[in-house]
């Protein structure tokens, strides 16, 4: 069983809307995040979350379309996208950390301990 499981990947047309989640089974952590990696480029960060304090840093490339929400009941993460663009597509991967640092190198792969496997969206014109 993933310690970190995410769920609601899909197809939709430009402008239109999906929200990820992502459970955290297994690991004690500070701030979860959605990166995403688009066929050819290297893996962005697109959102996270302070799971404390819902402290929360975008990329300026989706301020204003997604949102990134927690329910620290549940230990899991959501991603809410809307206005979705083609250039928004690629697989999408939960990541979370035990680093209680919130700044603004948050948004960095490498702050990160935990990943789960990833699931696609796709945007289409």
């Amino acid at each position: 069983q993933e310690k970190l499981a995410e769920f609601g990947g899909g197809s939709v047309q430009a402008g239109g809307s999906l929200r990820l989640s992502c459970v955290n089974r297994g690991y004690t952590v500070y701030k979860m995040a959605w990166f995403r990696q688009a066929p050819g480029k290297d893996r962005e960060g697109v959102a996270t979350i302070h799971m404390p304090t819902g402290g929360v840093r975008y990329a300026d490339s989706v301020k204003g379309r997604f949102a990134i929400s927690r329910d620290n009941a549940k230990a899991s993460a959501y991603l809410q996208m809307d206005n979705l663009k083609p250039e928004d597509s690629g697989v999408y991967y939960c990541a979370a950390t035990r680093d209680p640092a919130f700044s603004s190198s948050s948004l960095l792969e490498e702050k990160y301990d935990f990943w789960g496997q990833g699931t696609q969206v796709t945007v289409s014109s």
